[in-house]
């Protein structure tokens, strides 16, 4: 798979990129990150890539031709899609990330400053995503939380591909509580059914489990 993303700031995600389960991911050719750089698509000598808003306000925009200008850089391939970071964007959750897993190419346009010139998006692009209701300084950050989101899920990343099922939202229930050595921590001791032996038990206090996590935590979830 190919993630492209379109970004002012590439050096804010480059270091991550090369790190960990992303990075070895890229090695292994199980994935391949490209980062384009806005501002090379930049207007003049200043390379400007943003204006004032029509009708006012605060802010600056980026403009629909820079951006147009940078995204056409890409050959856009039949089984791709194009999405923006933005805070008035769909929710993105696991049902999303297992989607966008299934495309040989997934574009990711970085919001930034007061957002993005709309006739960029109508477009252009398929969906605006957000990674939850709040407001960040751009849109690298959820680029990320995507992009791992995404990794994590394709064939060969993962050493136990039974680590993506049995997790949260997969059954629309939060994970589980989990335990390991030492046995009593702090006077706190692991739950007797865990140290039984007996799976058909362990599997049904798991589940257990994640629906009072679940029904505590996430009630919307119930």
């Amino acid at each position: 798979m190919k993630i492209f993303i379109l970004t002012l700031f590439p050096e804010m995600l480059a270091p991550i990129l090369k790190t960990s389960i992303l990075g070895r991911a890229q090695k292994k050719g199980l994935v391949d990150f490209q980062l384009i750089n806005i501002r090379d698509f930049g207007l003049g000598a200043r390379r400007i890539v943003d204006a004032r808003p029509y009708g006012g306000g605060a802010g600056m925009i980026l403009k629909a031709d820079v951006l147009a200008a940078a995204l056409k850089s890409i050959p856009k391939h039949k089984m791709s899609r194009v999405i923006v970071t933005s805070a008035s964007g769909k929710v993105f959750n696991q049902q999303s990330a297992r989607e966008y897993a299934k495309l040989s190419e997934l574009i990711i346009v970085c919001g930034h400053y007061e957002g993005i010139d709309q006739r960029f998006i109508d477009k252009f692009c398929d969906e605006e995503v957000s990674i939850g209701d709040f407001v960040l300084t751009g849109g690298e950050l959820p680029a990320l939380v995507i992009t791992d989101a995404i990794t994590r899920l394709l064939p060969g990343v993962l050493q136990k591909t039974e680590a993506t099922i049995d997790e949260s939202f997969t059954a629309g229930l939060l994970e589980y509580p989990h335990y390991t050595r030492p046995e009593i921590f702090e006077d706190i001791p692991t739950p007797t059914v865990l140290l039984s032996g007996d799976h058909g038990m362990v599997k049904k206090w798991r589940e257990e489990k994640s629906r009072q996590k679940t029904k505590k935590i996430r009630p919307d979830l119930s």
